[in-house]
């Protein structure tokens, strides 16, 4: 008898260790959709806030960066509509267009079972198309703030008036003064009867002012630090000179080789030479930015997502949300002003429990901003071992891959000036073509226009 009630009792810790989707109330036919997809237990986000989304709660959700925050809102909602069916169900804002693409890609996994109809609306994509997709009164709607009061404003027929959940991903991006008015006007015109979510890594004062405007006694689930990193990402930096910086970044990706990497660049412009420069060196190396029109993006991030490229150089445009678990390597080759836009570059590796590593290269203008990311992330970070003189011995070579790169540029340019603007290339160029930079973008301010 002992023993029977010693097996009892730790089966039932053995059960309160490791719940499952279907303990936390996930019906029958989501929990197949988790199994099929691969998900064999929930994350510490989805324990604590799915419970809560499922008793109607609004939520704020902050964790770490690849801690399955998507699934998280995304199987309350469609337990929702399951229960209750009915077109323009719930409406998503991403701050980026391949952020908005990726959660329409998870809803859509998630209810391939159920018959789900999901609208992706996005910059750098023919309305017309969209305005289609609208006409067949998809269950949810995915987009990006500007595109989606375009839509409110010129597609005939369409409007938010009977959505139940709003969602804002990436909430701290989306609630800076960029969004502001676009924000504004989609809380007009939908129903102050709703279920609210706001998720993001790192969350900042601002949602307390957008908790004021749409969100009723929410709970606040909370599974990070504010500004954490995940304990099974290695992060070091590298103090350059600045003349170097290129040699240093090849040298890096030298010792490294093998690996999976994203690096961050400050500027549009740099990702378009600096993998040119890589290409020179026999580097498979791939740009993404704001400015380059939207199918080349997408474009760009498939081939990094095959495996076709190894090396993808780009903007803070890819530093949220975007989970590609090939990623195992983060190298900050430009310092990000903003500390914060630090946790989510890096959170591009080292997602849903697999290791990953980040390296920031610090030169001596960039020592200020990188003393406020260790206060940030409270932590004093190691050094990447290297010799200088084996970084040196490639400074023939690299200057040489500088000057080919910079010529390829000017070419380029000097064939299209007093031309209209066409597509950006693969190869790095950054025309924009018909799709706008996002908002938050790199280009100078003078020249923003408004992402749609």
């Amino acid at each position: 008898m002992g023993s029977a009630a010693a097996a009892a009792e730790d089966s039932s810790a053995e059960e309160k260790k490791a719940p499952t989707f279907r303990s936390l109330g996930v019906c029958e036919q989501l929990a197949e959709a988790c199994d099929a997809l691969g998900w064999k237990a929930p994350t510490q986000i989805q324990v604590d806030a799915v419970p809560v989304a499922l008793k109607g709660h609004d939520i704020i959700g902050l964790a770490q960066t690849g801690s399955g925050k998507t699934a998280t809102f995304a199987l309350p909602i469609l337990q929702a509509l399951l229960e209750n069916p009915q077109p323009l169900f719930a409406c998503v804002l991403s701050p980026t267009r391949e952020l908005a693409i990726q959660i329409a890609e998870q809803f859509e996994a998630l209810g391939s079972g159920i018959g789900l109809k999901c609208a992706v609306l996005v910059g750098g994509i023919d309305m017309m198309a969209q305005s289609v997709a609208l006409a067949k009164r998809p269950h949810v709607v995915v987009g990006t703030p500007g595109r989606l009061v375009d839509h409110l404003t010129n597609t005939k027929g369409f409007s938010l008036r009977t959505i139940k959940y709003l969602v804002l991903d990436e909430a701290d991006r989306l609630l800076n003064m960029d969004f502001e008015q676009e924000i504004d006007e989609i809380l007009k015109v939908i129903p102050k009867e709703r279920r609210t979510y706001l998720f993001s890594a790192t969350m900042t004062t601002k949602v307390a002012k957008l908790q004021r405007a749409c969100l009723k006694n929410p709970v606040k689930v909370e599974v990070s630090a504010k500004y954490s990193t995940v304990d099974s990402l290695k992060q070091e930096y590298l103090f350059i000179p600045a003349k170097y910086k290129d040699c240093y970044l090849v040298y890096i990706l030298n010792e490294l080789a093998g690996n999976t990497a994203m690096v961050f660049t400050r500027t549009c412009e740099a990702t378009r030479k600096l993998s040119l420069v890589l290409r020179n060196l026999g580097f498979v190396a791939i740009p993404i930015s704001g400015q380059m029109s939207q199918p080349k993006r997408l474009g760009a991030l498939a081939k990094f997502k095959a495996g076709d490229c190894n090396i993808l150089i780009c903007t803070d445009v890819a530093s949220r949300g975007l989970d590609i678990p090939s990623v195992n390597l983060v190298i900050n080759y430009d310092i990000p002003t903003n500390s914060k836009d630090y946790i989510h570059r890096v959170g591009r590796t080292a997602r849903a429990g697999r290791s990953g590593r980040a390296i920031s290269m610090v030169c001596q203008y960039d020592v200020e901003l990188y003393q406020k990311i260790e206060e940030l992330i409270g932590k004093k970070l190691p050094e990447f071992s290297h010799q200088q003189e084996e970084v040196l011995l490639m400074l023939e070579r690299v200057s040489e891959a500088q000057r080919l790169a910079t010529m390829h540029m000017r070419e380029k340019d000097g064939a299209k000036k007093g031309k209209r603007r066409g597509h950006g290339d693969d190869d790095g160029d950054d025309n924009r073509g018909p799709g706008r930079p996002e908002k938050g973008g790199t280009r100078p301010k003078k020249q923003f226009k408004k992402s749609r």
